[in-house]
């Protein structure tokens, strides 16, 4: 890996289309997009190339998953070495048959996998059955080496836990990306949405600033329904933020955009010797972790 202060990330904050083919078309044509601007590490949306499927618990909907390696790591492969970047996206994984995953791969510039990370974190909420169709990861967390960084790779509810944040940390990663998929429920906009975004934004800046490292996340934007099912309006705001919880680049709530900005080492290096939460953890007293409970 170059010895480079600075490299570049790249977020496709896109609406979805009930068609795949047009989907991955519209995120390939992201992909070159960012890298024309100047993006070394571009990161997809969670489940990028289907509507959020789990709203309801079908089981005709396995069929949308698909082997990996298989033809959409083939295609993101393909324009990562066209474009010589690092592409993370996040696929409807068939591991073997009633075996299924929510799974990030990562895509070197030379077009080849250069490692897999399977969401550890499940959630079962209304409008969000994820656990009807994806077995948690059993792979830990990881930390990917590419030729611009050293990644570290979560999935949307994984977001809610610092543990995850900390212990991707712990092994070197010089960002964390979150690929997501959340939105607010149209009852509950009003009265708790500002809220709701609110959190979400605070607890991945609470990641950077614990961690002292960047941090990026991207979401979808627009309306999903699955009939019989209220929909979700999904909530955008995807954003990079430098080592201190400070906003590199910030999306809207409702517009597609592609998000580039610079992250850099120096800065991660200084913040964290000025702020040396790792020097200072109690690993000590850390051990009831293990424990569901006290």
């Amino acid at each position: 890996m170059a010895n480079q202060d600075q490299f570049q990330i790249g977020l496709l904050q896109l609406r979805s289309s009930p068609d795949s083919r047009l989907n991955l078309k519209k995120h390939l044509e992201g992909i070159e997009e960012a890298a024309r601007r100047g993006a070394q590490i571009i990161c997809l949306q969670e489940l990028f190339l289907t509507p959020y499927f789990c709203q309801v618990q079908d089981p005709d909907l396995f069929e949308l998953a698909e082997s990996i390696p298989g033809p959409t790591t083939d295609a993101l492969g393909a324009v990562a070495k066209k474009c010589s970047v690092v592409v993370i996206g996040s696929l409807f994984e068939k591991r073997a048959p009633g075996v299924f995953h929510n799974t990030a791969v990562v895509l070197g510039p030379d077009g080849n996998l250069i490692g897999i990370y399977r969401k550890m974190h499940i959630p079962d909420d209304p409008l969000y059955f994820e656990k009807y169709y994806f077995t948690p990861g059993d792979l830990g967390f990881k930390v990917f080496p590419t030729p611009f960084a050293k990644i570290g790779v979560l999935i949307c509810w994984d977001q809610w836990f610092p543990e995850g944040a900390r212990l991707t940390a712990l092994q070197g990663a010089e960002i964390l990306f979150y690929p997501t998929a959340i939105g607010w429920h149209p009852k509950e906009k009003e009265a708790f949405g500002k809220m709701q975004t609110e959190a979400w934004l605070t607890m991945h800046r609470a990641h950077s600033i614990a961690n002292g490292i960047p941090v990026a996340a991207v979401n979808r934007v627009g309306f999903e329904a699955n009939p019989p099912q209220e929909g979700l309006e999904f909530w955008g705001n995807s954003h990079i933020l430098g080592p201190f919880g400070n906003y590199l680049s910030h999306a809207n709530h409702q517009n597609e955009e592609i998000l580039v900005a610079p992250c850099s080492r120096q800065a991660m290096d200084e913040t964290r010797r000025n702020w040396p939460f790792f020097r200072d953890r109690r690993i000590d007293y850390y051990s009831d972790l293990n424990k569901r409970w006290k």
